[in-house]
């Protein structure tokens, strides 16, 4: 394409971004639930992560938690009358499921191996920042506010990989970093990849997503270790339920109904969460330097926000079935 189409497609992007859009009363009390939903359950994931990988072998225990969730969400939505994916969006769902929950959960689940829930949480809380830049691509790039926002969130991380947990642990802890980086381009990716409409988009990539992390699992010899304690069984079933089936199913339809701002709020809300039950449960320390950083993200964060204009952020943007369905280049 020419410089100037170039030019014209992206600038037209930016207008579009540009324009208020208005506000979709009728969905606000979903909006509410499914922020609450990852709010607090993705909050407490971390733990539930490091609770599981203790004894059972990580990548055929995510594999089994998303295919779990999977398999129930894509059979409720086809006993409801929904359609299945055709070939082009299994293979959307493929590709966006590879990025979201192979690249970005497993190199969770093999960071958690060694690191702490409450310091892979404050990791993760730098997602926003990667879509901040990713979402210059296909929308607009940061303004003054947000490349502020960027320096003080990544100086938080630079912080935060200094402390001797992350230290002791280079491959783990450039793997967080990792997983931050590939959730966030496979979420901005999907907002405009030709997925399913609605939930089904979710339990294709929860199929696709798990049916490789169990394959990854198999080739990594897993299924030769001992068998999980209880304790494991029990995370696991609690990640596939909640964090799997309600949480991403929650964050599927936020990143395609509102603001990717709104949509990634969560960012500064799980690490307390994750923190508070990580020293509690499991008798994790966490250091002012860690809390630094913690508050450096938050404060990035924020920053990103008033850039991008919180209060046309946390509009929603109307959404025909058409879009839903996969008029779209990327999802988040």
């Amino acid at each position: 394409m020419a410089s100037g189409g170039l030019e014209e497609k992206f600038g037209a992007r930016a207008q579009r971004a540009a324009v208020p859009v208005p506000r979709l009363a009728g969905h606000r009390g979903r909006v509410i639930a499914c922020l609450a939903a990852v709010y607090l359950i993705w909050g407490s994931a971390y733990f539930a992560i490091r609770l599981a990988v203790r004894d059972a072998p990580p990548f055929l225990m995510a594999g089994s938690r998303f295919l779990l969730a999977g398999i129930l969400l894509y059979g409720g939505l086809r006993l409801s009358g929904a359609l299945s994916p055709d070939r082009r969006q299994w293979i959307a769902a493929g590709w966006t499921g590879l990025l979201m929950v192979v690249a970005a959960n497993g190199a969770v689940v093999f960071a958690e191996q060694w690191v702490d829930s409450g310091i892979t949480s404050i990791v993760l809380a730098t997602s926003p920042l990667w879509a901040a830049l990713f979402a210059g691509i296909w929308e607009r790039w940061p303004s003054r506010p947000e490349w502020i926002g960027l320096t003080i969130g990544f100086s938080g991380v630079i912080l935060l990989n200094s402390q001797a947990g992350l230290r002791a642990h280079p491959l783990p802890a450039l793997s967080l970093v990792f997983a931050a980086l590939t959730w966030s381009l496979g979420s901005m990716l999907s907002r405009h990849a030709h997925l399913p409409p609605g939930l089904m988009a979710s339990a294709a990539q929860m199929l696709t997503g798990g049916t490789l992390m169990l394959l990854i699992g198999t080739m990594s010899g897993e299924w030769s270790g001992p068998a999980p304690s209880a304790a494991a069984i029990a995370a696991t079933v609690y990640l596939g339920i909640f964090s799997s089936l309600v949480g991403f199913s929650a964050f599927t339809w936020l990143i395609h109904n509102t603001r990717p701002a709104l949509a990634f709020s969560y960012s500064y809300i799980n690490p307390t969460i994750a923190v508070g039950l990580g020293a509690v449960f499991l008798g994790e320390k966490i250091s002012w330097v860690e809390i630094v950083a913690m508050l450096l993200t938050v404060s990035a964060i924020l920053f990103i926000m008033q850039g991008r204009g919180h209060h046309q952020l946390a509009q929603l943007r109307p959404t025909t079935d058409a879009e839903s369905s996969g008029a779209r280049i990327a999802h988040r």
